[in-house]
């Protein structure tokens, strides 16, 4: 015990320590800007910006921003120049306003700057804001600009994603260095400069477009006469599909008919991919299931969605692989672009696929399945007792105090496998059941993440190796001897959880929340908002 408590106690304290933020440093005060150099000369004593900060209470860490923002341009005005109010500061409140609009967040609404935008919007060319209130004015559009930006690009600080099972690093933004290049712009447009991925923006577009159907109604239920339609059914409930695939954009024609024709059946099918559902182009309970969802959940579904985009990076690397587990894909990006996409199997509800980020490194040929304790006690050890030849039947064998799985076409990681070294033992593979793979709902696994085209993406991979032909993949996935190839360089990986997007198509989809991640999420986002 003497010997243990030591360790234990440093363990918690490097532990403690590595959870603790950064704290911010504040820049020291450039000095070389005078009234002679500066494109203004209108300046403020650093004094009445402390005053302004106890009188507002401002939290240390924005009150530390705002000293590093106006130290770096020793206390010069950055919203009013010598003709007044700058031309961006209406820009810069109406994306502020539309943010509150849109994404339904009033934590960053301040009444005196909508009395100064409603003025901008009267006569923006005429109105000047008066002397007495000009510093006030200046000091509470930083404080907002750096309130606005957090919550818009950056996320909702009090949401722990970790919490939520998401362990891909959360994106940092220079919030001083965003401001300074909206002004040094002089247009003020923000989205010139927003740091949010592009999917943000491309979801933004479809919440506002299901906001204005939420605002024109005629969104009940629908309810059927009959389990299905199928092409020549008449139906009084097939005109109220009609009108809703006509509101979704999946049918591009108008068409009051009760018929069920080769044109609602092309619709039917367009919907049913974008949902992730058998595209059979047959109207059943799964369909109707997911075009009777309230227009109010699946705008909360987009806010969700939108929110965790938030926290993935703003600009992502040329190429990469995203799975997104909801989606049941594997996504391959050259280039910046999309390039091809396969199914995967992930884990199921009780051995969730992790939410991480990794680097691509080896590719196993032939691979060995090292069998993970927790399978060993609750599988493969009660079924050596009802039979002992278990291992043998299965290909495996006791390798020191663990079970293997030998090379082979009947091996569960199959022909090929994937590695990417993290702590969660989660890795890509093969697999002999690919029956799986035709399933609507693909969540099988322990966690990792079955492929249905390993041998394409091993191709992918090595398409620059020169050494690795389509025959010498062909060889080693067969080869019955484990072998390990080294990527280099490596390629990131990237396992999310994104229950709407818009493809690269442009069309919106939508999948089930399989492992409750939105659920929570929704807890944590709308629990305390009016």
């Amino acid at each position: 015990m003497k010997k243990t408590l030591p360790l234990l106690l440093l363990v918690l304290w490097l532990t403690s320590c590595k959870n603790q933020q950064k704290k911010f440093v504040v820049q020291p005060r450039d000095t070389t800007i005078t009234v002679s150099n500066a494109y203004s000369d209108l300046f403020f004593d650093s004094t009445a910006m402390e005053q302004f900060l106890v009188k507002e209470a401002v939290s240390d860490s924005l009150a530390d921003r705002m000293r590093s923002f106006y130290n770096s341009r020793n206390y010069q005005y950055a919203w009013f120049d010598s003709t007044g109010i700058a031309e961006y500061v209406p820009s810069f409140l109406n994306a502020q306003s539309q943010y509150i609009s849109y994404s339904g967040d009033s934590s960053v609404y301040n009444p005196f700057l909508q009395q100064l935008q409603d003025s901008l919007t009267a006569d923006s060319s005429l109105y000047q804001v008066p002397a007495p209130d000009r510093l006030k004015t200046e000091l509470q559009l930083t404080q907002n600009f750096f309130r606005y930006a957090f919550k818009a690009y950056q996320g909702d600080s009090s949401i722990n994603a970790r919490d939520l099972g998401w362990f891909i690093p959360r994106k940092k933004i220079n919030l001083t260095a965003l401001l300074d290049s909206m002004i040094s712009s002089k247009n003020g447009d923000l989205a010139a400069h927003a740091p949010v991925n592009r999917q943000y923006n491309l979801l933004k577009e479809q919440l506002l477009k299901y906001y204005s159907l939420e605002k024109q109604g005629a969104w009940d239920s629908i309810a059927i006469d009959k389990k299905f339609y199928k092409i020549g059914d008449h139906s009084p409930a097939i005109r109220r599909i009609k009108d809703r695939l006509t509101l979704t954009g999946d049918l591009r024609t108008t068409d009051t008919t009760d018929v069920f024709d080769t044109t609602l059946q092309t619709a039917v099918r367009h919907f049913q991919h974008r949902y992730g559902l058998k595209e059979d182009g047959a109207i059943g309970s799964s369909l109707m299931k997911e075009l009777n969802r309230p227009i109010s959940e699946r705008i909360r579904q987009l806010l969700i969605n939108m929110e965790r985009i938030r926290w993935t990076p703003a600009d992502l690397p040329a190429d990469y692989l995203l799975v997104n587990i909801p989606a049941y894909k594997l996504f391959v990006y050259q280039d910046g672009k999309p390039g091809w996409s396969m199914n995967v199997v992930v884990g199921t509800t009780a051995h969730n696929t992790v939410i991480f980020r990794g680097d691509m490194k080896y590719i196993v040929f032939s691979p060995y399945w090292n069998v993970p304790p927790s399978i060993i006690k609750n599988e493969i050890a009660p079924a050596m007792k009802r039979n002992p030849n278990y291992l043998a039947r299965k290909n495996m064998e006791w390798n020191g105090g663990a079970v293997r799985q030998k090379p082979g076409p009947g091996n569960s990681l199959g022909l090929v496998k994937f590695l990417f070294p993290n702590s969660y033992n989660i890795y890509l593979h093969d697999t002999p059941s690919k029956s799986l793979f035709g399933e609507t709902n693909r969540a099988f696994s322990h966690g990792c993440i079955r492929l249905a085209e390993p041998k394409r993406l091993a191709e992918y991979l090595l398409r620059n190796d020169s050494a690795w032909t389509t025959e010498k993949i062909t060889a080693a996935m067969n080869a019955g001897k484990e072998k390990f190839v080294t990527l280099k360089p490596t390629i990131p990986v990237f396992i999310g959880y994104f229950t709407a997007w818009v493809d690269s198509d442009g069309e919106l989809n939508f999948r089930d929340d399989i492992y409750g991640h939105d659920k929570k999420l929704a807890e944590r986002m709308f629990a305390t908002r009016k």
